[in-house]
This record gives structure tokens, sequence and C-alpha cells, in this order.
């Protein structure tokens, strides 16, 4: 076993006696003594002064910081988990049960400005909490609302990792469903369904991707929610890259009329809303893997428009499909150019793993132009690491 500062001190005390080393320290005998047996805790001060006494070279000062007793903030920290472990254990009033839900709300929001990497720890420092609450003696009721509510978070971190390219997301995604279907709530199904459509989009899975998407919509089952304006574009998208021509069409109409549906706060921005903004944009981006510049155009040009300028992710995707549309036309080296300026003008904590993945797609688009210099210059920018 390692010595202890009161063992350290007696060994290096010696034959001296207990006065003469409180008069050497400048400290009382009775400290020394209590120090000894250990009945006093040694502080950073009082070991400095016996260490320069004894000539311990530092001994009983690191022996002294080992064993000191928590700080301040340390113990601030203790006191407040204390007490919001006793706040949980009980039931939640109407108010608790209010903010729970408005944080809720408030990271989907912030999935519309907020870098993933900022956002992440504060989604799991909340929903640590939730999960605390859900464990308290609540109501059938409250807990009904919570499981939603865990829910909904589920798939806010699940599309938080997709964003940073974290294959974790699709646990997130299950979780998020079992909740769902725990509390028998089909909106918030639909919505899961729909988000973990992108999943399967995103990694090549088009097939798969409709099926969710499909699912997403039986799942509304009518209700005006916005798992369904959410998951029909991405369908339509789907059938695109699948050359569909007629499929994208219905899934489009579908998709205007799940939109048209919604209430005002469905339409704001927030992971948990679909609006305006982005339906032009999915719809730009089905037109343009369909090769149908003109309609892509339109409706990119239209999506710009209504973005606000502090969502950085969809606006850089809008530009970089409408590079593509560029590159589809027969001029790579615009579309570079254009895919260059959008990702060197993105912030650097916003170049997801998604927003790379489009560029990689616009560069691909041209390959037969690999000499031209704003093709080498964006594959360069590609190829370096990430930060």
């Amino acid at each position: 076993m390692s010595e202890s500062f009161g063992q350290a001190l007696k060994r290096l005390r010696g034959s001296r006696s207990l006065r003469d080393v409180a008069r050497l320290a400048s400290v009382s005998k009775s400290q020394v003594s209590d120090l000894e047996n250990g009945r006093r805790k040694p502080t950073v001060q009082s070991a400095t002064a016996l260490d320069r006494a004894l000539e311990a070279h530092g001994e009983l000062v690191v022996l002294a910081e080992s064993e000191s007793g928590p700080s301040s903030l340390e113990q601030a920290d203790s006191l407040q988990r204390g007490l919001h472990e006793a706040l949980a254990a009980g039931p939640l009033s109407g108010v608790s049960l209010d903010e729970v839900e408005w944080t809720v709300a408030r990271h989907g929001r912030a999935t519309r400005y907020r870098p993933e990497s900022e956002l992440l720890p504060d989604l799991i420092t909340d929903f640590a909490d939730l999960r605390l609450l859900m464990t308290g003696r609540q109501s059938e009721r409250v807990r009904k609302r919570l499981t939603i509510a865990a829910a909904r978070m589920s798939g806010l971190v699940a599309l938080t990792l997709l964003k940073l390219g974290d294959e974790r997301s699709k646990s997130w995604w299950r979780t998020g469903r079992a909740a769902a279907a725990s509390a028998e709530d089909r909106a918030t199904l639909s919505w899961i369904y729909a988000q973990e459509a992108y999943q399967l989009y995103y990694s090549g899975d088009l097939y798969g991707a409709v099926e969710l998407a499909v699912r997403a919509q039986h799942w509304a089952g009518g209700l005006p929610c916005v798992g369904p304006a959410l998951a029909a574009p991405l369908e339509a998208r789907a059938h695109a890259l699948l050359s569909r021509p007629d499929a994208t069409a219905v899934a489009l109409a579908h998709a205007q009329d799940a939109l048209s549906r919604l209430p005002d706060e469905d339409r704001e921005e927030s992971a948990f809303s679909y609006s305006e903004s982005q339906m032009a944009f999915h719809a730009g981006n089905a037109w343009t893997h369909l090769e149908d510049t003109d309609r892509a155009s339109a409706e990119l040009t239209r999506a710009l428009d209504l973005y606000p300028c502090s969502d950085h992710t969809d606006r850089a995707l809008v530009r970089l499909d409408l590079a593509m549309c560029t590159a589809i036309a027969g001029d790579p080296a615009s579309a570079a150019e254009q895919a260059m300026n959008t990702v060197v003008e993105l912030p650097e904590e916003h170049r997801t793993a998604l927003i790379m993945y489009r560029a990689r797609d616009v560069a691909d688009r041209v390959p037969e132009a690999r000499r031209v210099l704003e093709v080498k210059a964006l594959r360069e920018i590609l190829a370096r690491p990430s930060e």
C-alpha cells in the first residue's frame, strides 16, 4: 500500500519532537499531531511548510495534493447532481414537463443553424437528464409524454450522427422507433421513419430508402403531420436516382399535398418541421438527378431565396446541386468552381461528411475533365484531411 501523508510525516520527523517540527514549520504542535494521526487533512500551505522544514523535496506536497478533499467547484457539482436526482425522483409538475418538451423543440430548431459537433454534446447532456426523469415515479400520462420526448431526442441524436458520418446513428433510429411505438405516437413514429430513410438514401440503399419513406407515410395514417411531408420528397429523390421519372413526379405531388396540409407551427425551421424552402430544395434535387436542369435550376434558385442565411448545411447542398446542373449542362470548369467555392466559403465547422459527399458527386460527374484547372483544384480540396 502507498504511504499516507501522516505516515510520511512521521517517518520524515524521525527522532525530532512534535514541538521541534512545529517550530521549524511555524505551525502548532497539535496540528502536526493531528496530521500524523489522520485527524486532519493537510492543506497545500501546511504541507509546503512541513516539506521545507523537513527537507522532503516535495514529497509531502504531492501526498497532500492526492489526499486533499474536493474543491469548492467539485463540491458544487456534487451538490447539483444530488439535488437534480432528488427532484427527478418525484412526480413531475406540469411546468417541468413543459420545460422538457420545450428543450426538445429548442434542439430541433438548433439543427438548422448549429454545427453538429457543437450540438451533439448538448443533446447528450439533456438526454441524460431526460432518462433520469423517466426513472422517477410518474403517472401514465406523464410517462407517455416523456417517452415521446425520448423518441424525438433519439431522432435528433441519430440525425446529428448521420450528418457527422457516424454509423452509430443506426442504433439511435432503432431506439427512437421503439420509444415512439411504446408511446403509440403515430406522428412521431412516421417522422422517425422519414428521417431514417435519409440514412439509407445517403448510404446508397435506394430501394431501402423508398421502403422506409413509404412506411413513414403509412404510419401517418392521413394525419396532417411532418412525417409524410418529409418522407415523400425523399421517396421522389430515390426514384429519380433509380431513373423513374413518373414515380418521381407522383411522389413530389404527394409531398406538395402533405406540405399544404401542415399547420403553420410545423413549417418553421426545425428538424421537427418541414418548410417551403426544403420542398424547393428536395424537388430541385430530384429534377437534378433526372437531369432536367431547367426545372431543377428553377426550384434550387427558389430554395436559396427562401432559406435563411443561418442554415449553412441546406444552403450548401442547394449550391452543390446547382453546380451539378452546370456539370450536366457541359461546363465542368464552372461546375467545379461553383462546388469549390461552396466548400471553401462554408464555415469549417459546417463542412460535415454529408457536404463533402455531395461535393465529391460533382467532382465525379466530370471525370473526363480531370485536367481542367478548376476540377483539379476541387479535387485537391476534397482530398485534404478533415480537421
